[in-house]
């Protein structure tokens, strides 16, 4: 048995992508088990104060937009960004969004919804950066970017910045209901 403390922030936003790191790394200091944290930052910002906080101790991949997210052609994340990351040693990976993919292009079509949104809902009904984090985790398993079976930190938000943080297992795409929860490290209330 162990008891540990979760961070509660009131209400989503990017009010607190600086607690939520320091957050992270106090989490960081009691384990030396956690050797990857993945993080989304469409705009690399928050991405570059987690590296500045918490330094070597662990590889950083930050997960963007795909390119055509915010229009066509268009990329979320400077090249600029992506080379000051690179810097720091934090890998950028650009993909398609674990939770809609292709399957948004037909929903936005034709109507309904896929199976894939209920899982994403789901995940919303604690918050939508513990959506974020479920869904860059299998993203970034998918890209060999973060070994399956170990469990890693994972930060998501909602817009800009980041405002929840768990400790998970990923898992593939297609073995999605492997994927396990350990730890929230933080997360809004509301």
């Amino acid at each position: 048995m162990s008891r540990k403390f979760i961070t509660y922030f009131d209400k989503e936003g990017n009010d607190y992508t600086d607690e939520l790191i320091l957050a992270v790394k106090d989490r960081l200091e009691l384990s030396d088990q956690i050797k990857h944290i993945v993080i989304a930052s469409a705009s690399g910002k928050s991405a570059l104060k987690l590296a500045d906080a918490v330094g070597d101790q662990v590889k950083i991949i930050n997960v963007t937009h795909h390119c055509g997210f915010s229009g066509p052609n268009e990329s979320d994340i400077s090249n600029e960004m992506i080379k000051k990351l690179e810097n720091e040693g934090i890998v950028t990976y650009f993909g398609l969004h674990a939770f809609s993919g292709a399957a948004r292009g037909v929903t936005n079509k034709y109507g309904g919804y896929s199976p894939l949104d209920v899982v994403a809902d789901t995940f919303r009904m604690f918050s939508h950066g513990i959506k974020v984090a479920a869904e860059i985790s299998i993203m970034a398993a998918d890209a060999g970017l973060i070994p399956v079976g170990e469990e890693i930190i994972a930060i998501g938000g909602r817009g800009h910045g980041v405002d929840s943080a768990v400790i998970l297992t990923p898992a593939n795409a297609k073995n999605l209901f492997d994927l396990e929860f350990h730890e929230i490290i933080a997360m809004p209330r509301d």
